[in-house]
């Protein structure tokens, strides 16, 4: 059992920039957002999150409440901040209600040249070759490092009945801010500095050239793949954020080898991802959670394939960021082919939820759809056209997973394994099932996510948080943290972890899919004890048990901070 019984370190303000704050894109956001509960906790209104105002009165940020905050909202009223950089104060609409200030960047892109220079001269980060988001990402970090320069110079958290150094620290995540902890570590030497890579640009990008990573880690160098792959501005200022920030962290040990390799800085400490519960429904209402979400994607089933589809249907989910091979779809696909082959005890109905480059809802499912009122048990007619896609796409004819499931024989719904691809954001009005992701998540039997490049994994452990069994890979860092906490069985914690590397593709596919063979084929008491199992372990992943490796880098960070401003003075 790992050990929570850290101490908090003392913390006066704590910043942490990225940018998912109030801006829901990815996997860092749910980070964010969960985590923001027990800061919180810990340092109550001393923590300050730092997002890109990127919206309008028009399209207002969902999660962003503009409202007074004291000793903050004054501050932003009456600071003189450098043209075009603006910033509005309030609180993010999340567990917490932590404090965030958005800050509108776009005075920074008349600089940047000799900011960039700067950079060049102080940190060696090579800007030349930018190109796409790169501007804009400096341009939001290199302001952010601005308005944290401004708040601490207001005095806003320090506690003016001390005469000691207040103790701040500065977290930055992911290279989209590496430019904002370099000003910092410029500007402002009494503030630790903390920077998070959550996945390394260039092992991503590795990864999605269909390079092999992990047989050649050891053969492979950051700077040079860099300049293979046309990465070098994004590399090199990853690579020098990681090397001047005081603690360098990443959220798992398969991440933390890449950093190491990569980056040529090891992490100093592994902080990995925990979640927060309080949005899974309970008892009854789980209950009727799950009968929606069944009857709705069973009707939608039936609807597309012409087959009655009853609630005994045992229906699997792959879902997350629409990359093919990263996220394991390819393998996902061939795992349900395979299934076909197998003594699977139930249908399965397979859903591949990832959004892509979706035109519109299907007219013709919606309407087969709603006079079933959510009862699949309809009588058989003619598949519609196309029978696998709940929304048209822009461009079929290139999308890999459509491309697959058609190659695979699915479009021909004669068999006892249905696969159906929904290419769209499930954020509940999506025009066929109109529930969230969440929403429909309970609904399911089983999960897979047989990722190849998964620094961390949000997917599973959100399936095991809603009871759901789930079935990933050794190559995510939730499958290495399962490995090294729990025994690798269903009934023991929800989860079957999978050895995957480069050169066992073929293993991995049939061992998925006996695992869920295994699933349709459990009787209701192993059933229920894999759902415990599987809450279990989400239980176990909880921020509160997570926290102690933030401690532990926050500390050292403070520690380095010290120093500094010791031998300074």
């Amino acid at each position: 059992m790992m050990d929570t019984t850290a101490v908090a370190p003392q913390i006066d303000l704590l910043f942490e920039v990225s940018w998912e704050v109030c801006n829901k894109i990815g996997g860092i956001y749910t980070v964010l957002s969960t985590k923001a509960k027990t800061l919180q906790k810990l340092y109550k209104d001393k923590v300050i999150f730092i997002g890109p105002d990127v919206w309008t009165a028009e399209t207002p940020s969902p999660w962003f409440d503009e409202c007074k905050v004291e000793g903050l909202s004054e501050w932003a009223e009456s600071v003189q901040l450098p043209d075009g950089i603006s910033v509005r104060v309030g609180r993010w609409e999340v567990p917490g209600r932590p404090i965030a200030v958005l800050v509108k960047f776009d005075g920074m892109y008349a600089v940047k040249d000799e900011f960039y220079g700067e950079m060049w001269r102080r940190f060696g980060v090579d800007s030349l070759h930018a190109y796409g988001d790169y501007d804009e990402g400096c341009a939001f970090a290199h302001a952010s490092g601005i308005v944290i320069e401004s708040i601490i110079a207001s005095g806003f958290g320090a506690d003016t009945s001390k005469q000691n150094q207040p103790r701040i620290v500065a977290h930055f995540d992911e290279w989209t801010t590496g430019m904002g902890l370099l000003y910092v570590k410029w500007k402002l030497p009494q503030v630790a500095t903390v920077f998070t890579t959550h996945a390394t640009s260039i092992g991503r990008s590795i990864c999605g050239n269909n390079k092999p990573l992990y047989d050649y880690m050891k053969g492979y160098n950051g700077d040079q793949m860099a300049r293979e792959l046309n990465m070098e501005a994004k590399h090199s200022l990853e690579k020098s954020a990681a090397h001047a920030a005081d603690v360098f962290t990443t959220v798992s040990d398969i991440t933390a080898a890449e950093c190491e390799q990569l980056l040529e800085r090891r992490p100093d400490v592994v902080t990995p991802n925990g979640f927060e519960q309080n949005f899974v429904p309970t008892g009854a209402k789980f209950d009727e959670a799950r009968a929606l979400a069944r009857a709705r994607m069973l009707t939608a089933a039936s609807a597309l394939t012409g087959r009655r589809m009853d609630n005994n249907t045992f229906i699997v989910i792959s879902s997350g960021r629409c990359e093919y091979r990263n996220k394991g779809l390819d393998l996902f696909l061939d795992m349900c082919d395979k299934l076909r082959h197998l003594s699977i005890c139930r249908d399965v109905v397979a859903f591949v939820m990832v959004p892509a480059w979706s035109k519109e809802a299907r007219t013709d499912l919606a309407e087969r759809m709603a006079p079933m009122n959510d009862k699949p048990f309809v009588n058989d007619e003619s598949p519609l056209n196309d029978p696998v896609l709940t929304h048209w796409l822009n461009n079929p004819d290139h999308d890999a997973v459509n491309c697959r499931i058609h190659q695979l024989g699915f479009a021909n719904p004669d068999g006892r394994v249905t696969v159906i691809y929904v290419p769209c954001y499930l954020n509940g009005t999506d025009g066929i099932f109109n529930l969230s992701y969440y929403d429909l998540l309970p609904g399911a039997d089983a999960t897979v996510f047989p990722s190849y490049y998964e620094p961390w994994g949000y997917t599973p452990l959100e399936s095991v948080a809603f009871g759901v069994p789930t079935v990933t890979t050794s190559l995510s860092g939730f499958g290495q943290w399962v490995l090294k906490t729990s025994e690798n069985y269903f009934n023991e914690c929800g989860v079957n972890v999978i050895g995957r590397g480069d050169s066992n593709y073929g293993d991995v596919v049939e061992n998925i899919a006996h695992s869920i063979e295994y699933l349709t084929c459990a009787d209701e008491e192993d059933l229920k004890k894999i759902h415990k199992a599987a809450m279990d372990t989400a239980s176990a992943a909880a921020w509160e048990n997570f926290m102690v490796f933030y401690d532990e880098a926050y500390a050292l960070a403070l520690d380095k901070a010290a120093e500094r401003i010791e031998k300074k003075a």
